[in-house]
């Protein structure tokens, strides 16, 4: 089966769906013992940009008998001629309905995309809630950063899996691999996997709930479900991928892309990805000069982004970004480098990057005065950001884009204007000509396991008056501002912080006609808030409600291993602002180094 032209030639970018793709890999449909389905719930040109998909990809392709294809989100257009024809979601690379794959795995990175699963498991056939699914049915899973809160999906999903899922996913492929060859039930399926590290099945927990409305107790209900679930860790990084898929039409990310480490040790304390990928583990250099030429060979790429939560963290990035300078003098080869820190060090190394035309330097301040950056644990002083823009400008750098949050736990008016005053610095740096400055402003989203996953969201009046400041004073300073809608915000602060009542959200928004949520020509609000309003719950109660320090909380029983009390610890350090330093310079006691005795959070090789 496959789309026909009929449909592709009415719809947009029809290379979305057509498959194909140079490195794409196509097995023997009737020689493989497992068929997984590697789904992501937004648009090809974004899904193609992330990393997970090309990791599982590569590496249960490469098991004897397993066969792994993706799948991405229709736009509208598609989905509607399906729709009209009947034609099934179908996987790219052999053109099969999802329904007949033996798994189905999404992609969970953010939680504005939850509809959309919702609407890809409609679109192949298959019932949304996994208790209306039949034995005949695909497993349903979900991992990425959102499943360390599992709740708001917990209706529609067979099992997450938390955390890495490089290991954890050749487990569970043998898992069903012996499944099949023994007929069982998907029952008997499921609580061998809920033994398995990592798996969470939340059909064999029960949640109970105070009158007020905050939870009770989450309880196991079979013997084979753990009391607590701790995440998979992988402490050695697998080899990258060096063959990956490459798109036939631009992806938002369109280069290779080597991971040279992950984790991050700056301990900012709104941050979820510092959380819930420690400990911090990196790649040697030799291993990612390789994988930079195989993927300059396998791929033609010209551009490498050497990908981390924190660039220039990396032990050695100058020696290692000057070696493969070095290595590639006669080649068209430009390097990017993401996340950079807001220091002169990121500017010298980026200056000994080759561009043809020097692109824009990207910085997150995150709050507008030093003492709110240190509430939240981002050490960063205005003399820095001051100096390091005018290092940038003398060595011809013009173009700067700078993010900032609202919204932080104790922010005032003060804070807010205070960002209004630096960009009025930076302008006026420069002797030549005055720097360009776009400011990005998100709203602060409180996230589960971080220190401050107990603070309450500012209220939409707050968000909106916080703004006017930001539109007024910037107006005047001559530099761009963009913001998030505040109506977005609430909503992935909602699901962030939601429990397993929000399923019945979610349904009924999907019902409504709620799909690319994340697309601003897309959401509609007014669909969340009658699904909101028909399950008897308030928005606000998830969003805006303080937490008390011994609420259980929605995700308690997904344990990081974490300490509770360093959590709380530097919950109190937000309001006295008081600095907590450098994992990498010293063991801050997380609680990682008693699970992890080679930690110590310091960068003495891989973990």
């Amino acid at each position: 089966m496959a789309y026909p032209d009929s449909i592709l030639r009415r719809v947009s970018r029809p290379a979305r769906y057509t498959g194909g793709e140079w490195n794409s890999i196509v097995k023997d449909w009737d020689a493989a013992e497992v068929r997984v389905a590697l789904a992501y719930p937004d648009i090809y040109e974004i899904g193609m940009s992330n990393l997970a998909l090309p990791i599982l990809y590569d590496l249960l392709n490469r098991q004897p008998g397993v066969l792994a294809e993706r799948v991405y989100a229709p736009w509208v257009d598609m989905e509607s001629a399906m729709r009209q024809t009947g034609i099934p979601l179908l996987s790219l690379e052999s053109k099969r309905p999802l329904a007949e794959f033996d798994v189905i795995g999404f992609s969970l990175g953010y939680e504005l995309t939850y509809t959309n699963v919702l609407n890809m498991l409609d679109l192949a056939g298959i019932p949304v809630r996994a208790s209306d699914r039949a034995e005949s049915h695909p497993l349903v899973i979900a991992g990425g950063s959102c499943a360390f809160n599992p709740e708001p999906m917990a209706d529609f999903m067979d099992l997450f899996v938390i955390g890495d899922g490089e290991e954890v996913t050749a487990d569970l492929i043998q898992a069903v691999r012996q499944w099949k060859k023994t007929g069982s039930g998907k029952e008997a399926l499921l609580r061998e996997l809920a033994q398995t590290p990592g798996i969470y099945v939340p059909r064999f927990y029960h949640v109970e709930y105070h009158p007020d409305g905050t939870v009770a107790a989450i309880r196991a209900t079979a013997s084979q479900a753990k009391p607590t679930i701790h995440p998979c860790v992988v402490l050695h990084l697998p080899p990258p991928v060096t063959r990956p898929v490459v798109p036939y039409v631009e992806v938002v990310h369109d280069r290779g892309a080597v991971e040279i480490q992950r984790g991050c040790t700056r301990g900012c304390r709104f941050c979820q990805a510092g959380i819930i990928y420690r400990p911090p583990r990196h790649r040697q250099p030799e291993e990612i000069i390789s994988a930079v030429d195989q993927l300059v060979a396998n791929c033609g790429y010209s551009e490498i982004s050497l990908l981390s939560l924190s660039t220039t963290d990396y032990p050695g990035i100058d020696t290692l970004v000057g070696t493969l300078a070095a290595r590639y003098s006669a080649f068209p080869l430009t390097l990017s480098l993401p996340s950079l820190r807001i220091d002169t060090f990121s500017v010298e190394l980026m200056d000994s990057l080759r561009f043809a035309k020097k692109p824009g330097l990207t910085f997150a301040p995150e709050a507008g005065t030093e003492r709110l950056r240190q509430a939240v644990n981002k050490a960063v002083s205005d003399d820095a950001i001051l100096g390091t823009v005018a290092t940038a400008l003398d060595k011809g750098w013009s173009n700067f884009k700078l993010y900032f949050m609202i919204g932080l736990p104790t922010e005032t008016e003060e804070d807010v204007e205070g960002i209004v005053r630096l960009v009025k610095q930076l302008r006026r740096l420069g002797k030549g000509g005055k720097p360009n400055i776009r400011v990005s402003v998100s709203t602060f989203i409180p996230k589960a396991h971080t220190p401050l996953q107990w603070v309450g969201q500012n209220s939409q009046a707050e968000i909106e008056s916080k703004c006017d400041i930001l539109r007024r004073g910037l107006r005047s300073a001559k530099a761009r501002l963009s913001w998030e809608n505040p109506q977005t915000s609430l909503l992935e602060t909602v699901l962030s912080r939601g429990d397993r009542r929000l399923g019945a959200v979610i349904h009924d928004a999907w019902r409504l006609g709620a799909s690319f949520d994340a697309w601003d020509e897309r959401f509609e609000f007014t669909n969340w808030l009658k699904a909101f309003d028909k399950a008897g719950l308030d928005p606000s109660f998830y969003a805006h409600r303080q937490r008390p320090l011994d609420e259980i909380l929605p995700w308690s029983h997904i344990d990081l291993g974490i300490s509770p009390d360093f959590l709380k610890a530097e919950y109190r350090y937000t309001s006295e602002g008081r600095i907590t330093g450098n994992c990498q310079v010293q063991c801050n006691a997380c609680g990682l180094q008693a699970i992890y005795p080679a930690c110590r959070m310091k960068y003495e090789g891989s973990v």
